[in-house]
């Protein structure tokens, strides 16, 4: 008998929690791998830099994966708090980066862990709508759906 595939995948933002909270969420959740999708993975916030984040999740027996690949530069985080009219210029932006070959072969390899096990997407913001990694759990789930891997995208 076979089964299909269906991507497990959420995300999440750790802005507002403590890192006792955040890691006992996920694991009462049931995560198994958290995907770190911040260009930089550094906080000023304790426990959420990568080493101690890496740190954090081992001790539930979740495993942490960067992927610099899916990160916002720097030059386009403020449109996404901005206005609608912001937030949609930098929205259209990072779109075009998810294009990038990089990306592409990274959102594969999240797409190939989600259909395995139940995956969470970080970044900081914890409204996900002024973030993003809703344009990445967009792209996720369109490979979920049309079960079309980086050959869609590939140009």
């Amino acid at each position: 008998m076979t089964t299909a595939m269906r991507a497990e995948v959420a995300g999440v933002g750790y802005e507002g929690q403590t890192i006792e909270a955040f890691v006992s969420a996920l694991e009462r959740q049931g995560v198994q791998r958290l995907v770190d999708v911040r260009l930089t993975p550094l906080s000023r916030k304790r426990g959420f830099s990568k080493s101690a984040l890496i740190q954090a999740l081992a001790t539930a027996g979740i495993a942490y994966e960067h992927r610099r690949e899916l990160g916002n530069p720097k030059h386009n985080r403020a449109g996404f708090a901005g206005s609608d009219a912001d937030r949609s210029q930098a929205r259209a932006v990072f779109a075009e980066l998810l294009r990038r070959p990089e990306a592409v072969e990274a959102i594969d390899a999240v797409a190939a862990a989600a259909a395995r096990e139940q995956v969470v997407v970080l970044c900081f913001e914890a409204d996900q709508h002024r973030c993003h990694r809703d344009l990445v759990l967009a792209e996720l789930t369109q490979r979920a759906v049309t079960g079309r891997g980086s050959r869609r995208r590939a140009r």
